[in-house]
């Protein structure tokens, strides 16, 4: 008989339930979110488990990391489809969403996700802190900015080289106001060194990366993109065509179809984040800043020119996906002229 079985993870707890093929609970227990204590329980010899489901979140990573080395069955499972399943029930606990998780896994109603591999999870540690660290010193400067004003102290247009310079000089002769200043320009300062320093691990990481290198012949896809695409795609095998990846990023059309109603709407914005704003960069980079031309460029010019110029850098940034994927997939660079880009890699 095959067996399945709910996880529902919390920080210190986990609900755990067992059900057959049947449908008959067989088992509920709550232990420590530990893989121990949760192979402890799984690997039972009287369960023969054919899916194990646990919810995307912050420890599903780590633990499906460890079921799976035991050779476990286990399946992450989306948390919003997940979020839609189970609000049917009227009392929301944690015995009933395991509950719940279990029944999905035994009819097999769920959409899993991919769980990047550790290499990609570290890329991506690296990509997220760099970018807090910009958001941080970023804020401090709009606040000095604006704090000053109120006193009629305009910074004006001033790079961030010479930014502190600026309010140490607006600010030379308030020596109130210098004293509540001097402690944000430090915080600012040590920002912008630790800035520098996680910048230069990721330039080292791109260099020695041959994927990386082959996607920054992409008009506009610089260091950052290139190292954001490969940890947020992991594994390029996992998408069974290219054009799949603009969908996962959330840079297609979301549609809704009722009857004889049928509309398509805006980008869905269900994917990664920080890739889909890293390929609007890119995209907007091409379009906007860079002088050489490709037969890429001019496809993009030809759709601003009919649905406007946003339009055309969302398109733009959907079917950058799709040829970063491909480039990726055949070991290939990109081709600046239709001829090149028609010709067997």
């Amino acid at each position: 008989m095959d067996y399945f079985a709910g996880l529902d993870v919390s920080v210190k707890e986990t609900s755990v339930c067992i059900v057959d093929d049947t449908c008959k609970i067989v088992r509920e227990v709550k232990v420590e979110s530990e893989p121990e204590a949760l192979l402890a329980v799984l690997k039972n010899p009287a369960y023969h488990f054919k899916r194990i489901g646990l919810e995307a979140g912050p420890l599903s990573q780590w633990l499906f990391s460890a079921l799976a080395e035991a050779e476990l069955p286990v399946i992450c499972v989306e948390t919003r489809h997940m979020h839609a399943v189970l609000k049917a029930q009227i009392n929301k606990t944690d015995r009933n969403d395991a509950r719940g998780i279990a029944q999905m896994m035994r009819v097999g109603l769920y959409r899993p996700v991919h769980v990047k591999t550790l290499r990609s999870q570290k890329l991506r540690m690296l990509l997220t802190h760099r970018q807090l660290l910009q958001s941080k010193a970023i804020a401090i400067e709009n606040d000095l900015r604006g704090t000053l004003r109120n006193f009629g102290l305009k910074v004006g247009m001033v790079g961030k080289m010479k930014f502190e310079a600026r309010i140490t000089e607006l600010v030379e002769n308030r020596s109130d106001l210098a004293v509540l200043v001097e402690p944000m320009l430090i915080v600012r300062r040590v920002l912008r060194e630790q800035i520098v320093i996680l910048h230069r691990r990721l330039l080292a990481i791109v260099r020695d990366d041959e994927v990386c290198r082959r996607l920054m012949t992409v008009p506009g896809v610089g260091p950052v993109v290139s190292l954001t695409y490969r940890a947020t795609v992991d594994v390029p095998a996992r998408f069974q065509k290219s054009k799949s990846v603009g969908a996962v990023f959330g840079l297609t059309c979301a549609k809704y179809q009722s009857g004889e109603i049928e509309r398509s709407g805006r980008i869905s914005r269900c994917g990664d984040e920080m890739m889909r704003a890293m390929l609007y960069e890119a995209a907007q980079s091409m379009l906007v800043h860079s002088k050489k031309w490709s037969w890429l460029k001019a496809w993009a010019m030809q759709v601003a020119r009919r649905r406007g110029m946003k339009k055309a850098i969302v398109a733009l940034a959907r079917r950058l996906a799709v040829i970063m994927h491909r480039i990726w997939v055949d070991g290939t660079e990109f081709r600046w002229t239709r001829d090149q880009a028609a010709a067997p890699a």
